[in-house]
């Protein structure tokens, strides 16, 4: 029985390794993908302000920020760490999200979004970000963030 099944779903599997582009919802201004939305939109202030009090807020401490940059290894960073090296300066850095898809199981939530990282006004850097939250006291916070970094094919502002 089990390789009638293995042979079924090799018949059945899509033929590229690539997932099927995201679903994405429009950006909800009220109700639970709001108040998703409004946790991720402080973490990216806080990263942009250089303001590790103001990260550490938004995020619950068990959890960490991931980048795979241009095919490199991920590298990894405890939420702490990350806040820690924050820092205010001259520069004005904004991160700008595409439209998110958004999906939720009782108190789980998962944020995928394409993004575009300017850097005084010109781009840095794009990807795409997958944030996963946590309602916690009834507040979501962001465990997790993972995203993808490459400085080619990334749309003007």
């Amino acid at each position: 029985m089990i390789p009638i099944l293995l042979a079924m779903a090799a018949v059945a599997a899509p033929q590229s390794d690539r997932l099927p582009p995201a679903k994405p919802l429009p950006m909800a201004v009220d109700g639970e993908e709001g108040a998703v939305m409004r946790s991720v939109s402080a973490l990216l202030r806080a990263i942009e302000r250089g303001d590790g009090p103001a990260l550490l807020a938004t995020v619950n401490a068990d959890g960490a920020a991931t980048v795979v940059a241009d095919g490199r290894s991920p590298k990894t960073m405890r939420w702490v760490d990350l806040a820690s090296g924050l820092k205010a300066d001259n520069s004005r850095a904004e991160e700008r999200l595409g439209t998110p898809a958004i999906e939720f199981d009782g108190d789980v939530a998962m944020v995928w979004a394409p993004y575009t990282f300017l850097v005084n006004g010109a781009v840095h850097h794009c990807g795409y970000d997958h944030f996963d939250l946590v309602r916690q006291a009834g507040s979501w916070k962001v465990l997790n963030v993972t995203w993808s970094q490459r400085t080619t094919g990334c749309a003007a502002p």
